[in-house]
């Protein structure tokens, strides 16, 4: 099954009625979202076994967002029904010939009743039939309330709300204080936390990025360019939409709705090479592409473009949940500025895929020597120990060209493109965990940050010799990292780069800053140790 393609979870307009007085139900807070008790009650009247119902929420919700909104209770429904009716449960189930938009609604023991009484105020002032008292027939309130959990994360329906809770409430008061957003990121949005997940395409020239888009969705999108000179010559962000259209940089940028707000400290000059492409598609839904200019070569780098390349595809590889490297057979080479936009990817390691395109242009002999070749140009560039995972193919809407590959070499193709699909259809359900992991590893960064600065303020003086002082410091900034790590007892690695440190330190005063704040820290480190892991523990699979 294509991503996004949308079979599961389509139906008729008669059961969509159904299932929306279903789920207003199940609501009980009218947020829109179903979670962990409210979903234990309202599912259970199924009948179906823990185990089975364990595997409908892990399907239905399939990005691990702790809920279920109307589309995931909808999913959830159908797959009680199939249950019901003898199928047996898997994720490959999404992939079986099943006719979901006829699946008939599922048996629910004692929902007609509930939603008689909620449906009837004259109810909550008279017995029922079995003589119920008012109070037990409101106990689809108590049913359909969740307890509450710790401190103030007891109104949270979703781990994207619980990670803005806690950025609001103790981890920007620490970024604001110490000026971390100067140094290192900017202030996070609400749009930051909401954004679709961002595959990120980089590469020299022509080596198919825009073309590797297009075969991904199946068809072009707007403002997309594709030759053998560089034709690519802006940032452009392929997203939904309701319509085919291309909106300027400058406007994307001032969007509060979308995530791109922090590119504004680029300037005019980059924003300029900025758009965003949005068309209607069902991959779009779920992954946002970037699509990059092509990196030059030598002078034309550095003279041609009048912004930050290097930091703008840092600042993107920040918000990306995958990092594509392009390489065709005729163009291995990486040149210094590529090198050093490999080098603005460190830290995301963990992101980065090689692609070997256009691998059908050369035979099983010379392809396996460009292989050996890559991989030795890469090994001296990411200075990783471990081995990255390089996909080979030709990914574009033309067949694989036999004459050069013989039939081994395209079954290999198949496979290898196979494996990439795979990766990028696990993107979404690894979005959630990979949104925790980047908001963990910016608050441990804005912790050091926090620990840097309040050790320079308080090796300034008092009254004599700021500037002396000041200037020091700045020269010998290696050996007071190493004095702060000492001090606090914090690992080498999470410290920033020096160099890049070194130079935002020379537009300020180092007499302004903040003395540091033990109780800021002190937030900080039970929002990591105690608050993270409750909003995990809460917002799970209420089955495991």
């Amino acid at each position: 099954m294509e991503i996004g393609a949308p079979r599961i979870g389509s139906c008729s307009k008669e059961h969509q009625k159904i299932y929306k007085e279903w789920f207003d139900v199940a609501d009980s807070d009218n947020d829109g979202r179903i979670t962990g008790n409210n979903a234990i009650n309202f599912l259970s009247m199924s009948n179906l076994s823990r185990q089975d119902l364990k595997q409908v929420w892990a399907i239905a919700d399939s990005k691990r967002q702790g809920y279920l909104g109307f589309k995931e209770f909808v999913i959830a429904m159908q797959l009680v029904s199939l249950v019901q009716d003898g199928n047996e449960l898997s994720h490959d189930i999404l992939k079986d010939d099943v006719d979901f938009e006829n699946v008939k609604p599922p048996k629910m023991e004692g929902l007609d009743e509930l939603i008689q009484k909620k449906g009837d105020p004259s109810n909550s002032s008279k017995p029922d039939s079995n003589g119920n008292s008012p109070r037990q027939a409101s106990i689809t309130t108590q049913w359909f309330s969740s307890k509450p959990s710790k401190r103030y994360l007891s109104n949270v329906t979703s781990i994207q709300d619980g990670l803005k809770k806690l950025y609001t409430r103790k981890l920007k008061p620490l970024e604001v204080t110490y000026c971390f957003n100067d140094f290192l990121s900017p202030l996070l949005t609400n749009s930051d936390f909401d954004a679709k997940p961002m595959v990120m395409l980089l590469g020299q020239y022509s080596t198919g990025k825009t073309t590797f888009i297009k075969h991904m969705l199946k068809c072009s999108y707007p403002g997309a360019h594709i030759g053998p000179e560089p034709t690519t010559d802006r940032f452009v962000v392929v997203m939904s939409g309701t319509d085919e259209r291309s909106v300027p940089g400058n406007t994307i940028a001032v969007h509060a709705d979308m995530p791109f707000t922090g590119l504004n400290s680029f300037g005019t000059a980059f924003l300029s090479k900025f758009e965003c492409s949005q068309m209607p598609h069902p991959l779009l839904e779920h992954i946002t592409f970037v699509d990059t200019p092509g990196v030059l070569s030598g002078e034309k780098q550095r003279t041609q473009r009048a912004y930050d390349f290097t930091g703008v595809t840092a600042w993107f590889a920040a918000k990306c949940d995958l990092i594509l490297l392009l390489f065709d057979p005729h163009k291995l080479d990486i040149s210094d500025e590529f090198k050093r936009v490999i080098y603005s990817l460190r830290g995301h390691d963990d992101k980065i895929r090689v692609v070997l395109n256009k691998a059908d242009q050369v035979d099983t002999q010379q392809l396996m020597r460009i292989y050996g070749a890559l991989m030795w140009s890469l090994g001296k560039v990411l200075n990783t120990p471990e081995v990255v995972r390089v996909y080979i193919g030709s990914f574009n809407e033309k067949p694989v060209n036999e004459g050069f590959t013989g039939p081994i070499g395209k079954a290999l193709f198949e496979k290898e493109q196979e494996d990439l699909l795979t990766d990028l259809k696990d993107i979404p359900k690894k979005a959630c965990d990979r949104r925790i992991n980047e908001f963990v590893k910016r608050a441990r960064a804005a912790k050091i940050h926090a620990y840097i600065v309040g050790h320079l303020k308080k090796e300034m003086p008092t009254f004599i010799g700021k500037a002396k002082t000041q200037q020091r410091l700045t020269d010998n900034l290696e050996e007071e990292f190493v004095k702060v790590q000492r001090d606090y007892h914090l690992p080498p690695g999470d410290f920033p780069d020096v160099e890049n440190f070194k130079e935002v330190l020379r537009g300020y005063s180092f007499d302004r800053f903040e003395k540091l704040k033990p109780k800021m820290i002190q937030d900080v480190d039970e929002m990591l140790g105690y608050d993270i892991p409750d909003l995990l523990k809460t917002l799970r699979n209420p089955y495991d």
